[in-house]
């Protein structure tokens, strides 16, 4: 297929995964992300790219892209909060300094950001918050993530006046899964988002795009509100 050189859809970087995995005759670790995320961005009108956490070069990877989204994924090393691990904490420290790094160089760069559960967390604790590490013992509720591989249906309350609300109205349905939530809210973050339990779904800095939700909108693909936000703002970029 010939190249449109005249193509001025956004470039919208996805973080992926690195992580063992079986396809064809193979069975290797291998890059990957949930195809529906890809699917949101074209459908929202932009350009998917995968950013593998395998790199250091976090300021030139966010000058090849117009926006960022940071994915879902494992649970945020606790040590870099200050805590020790909670038994049913797993994760993944490379991702960690990968996404932390390319979160930094984004927001010098004054590109949008939006963060998908464990992406609200990460933009969080690198701004200095912590997490609650367990939400069945510290909230007592099993109703964000219900099972594994099953999301919990809820609906979000959001504040009048903030970019969520702009783009989503007073409230909307969720689908969720996350056994971790936001405990004390990283410098400049807002919360602007409540689950019915009170857990903090959605934060944001005012006045700029740089907005986290704890639930999965890439699983609703008939909803890309927050995807085309995404783009539309890269576009003023």
């Amino acid at each position: 297929m010939a190249s449109n050189d005249s193509d001025d859809r956004p470039v919208i970087g996805l973080t992926s995964y690195l992580e063992p995995a079986r396809f064809g005759v193979w069975d290797t670790e291998a890059v990957l992300l949930h195809r529906v995320y890809v699917d949101c961005v074209v459908a929202a009108g932009g350009i998917p790219v995968l950013l593998p956490p395998v790199s250091d070069g976090y300021g030139r990877l966010m000058s090849t892209v117009d926006a960022l989204v940071l994915t879902g994924g494992a649970d945020v090393e606790p040590a870099r909060y200050g805590e020790e691990p909670h038994p049913a904490t797993y994760t993944r420290p490379e991702r960690d300094a990968f996404e932390f790094g390319l979160f930094e160089a984004a927001r010098k760069a004054g590109k949008p950001v939006l963060g998908v559960c464990r992406g609200l967390q990460v933009m969080s604790v690198a701004l200095g918050g912590t997490l609650a590490q367990h939400l069945p013992e510290s909230a007592g509720t099993t109703e964000h993530q219900p099972a594994p591989a099953t999301f919990g249906r809820g609906t979000v309350t959001l504040a009048d006046g903030s970019r969520a609300a702009s783009i989503l109205g007073p409230e909307t349905k969720t689908l969720c899964y996350h056994h971790q939530a936001i405990d004390r809210l990283g410098a400049g973050l807002e919360a602007v988002g409540w689950a019915a339990d009170g857990t903090v779904e959605a934060a944001e800095v005012p006045g700029e795009f740089t907005l986290g939700v704890q639930w999965h909108p890439e699983q609703d693909s008939d909803d890309v509100r927050l995807f085309q936000a995404l783009v539309e703002a890269s576009k003023e970029k």
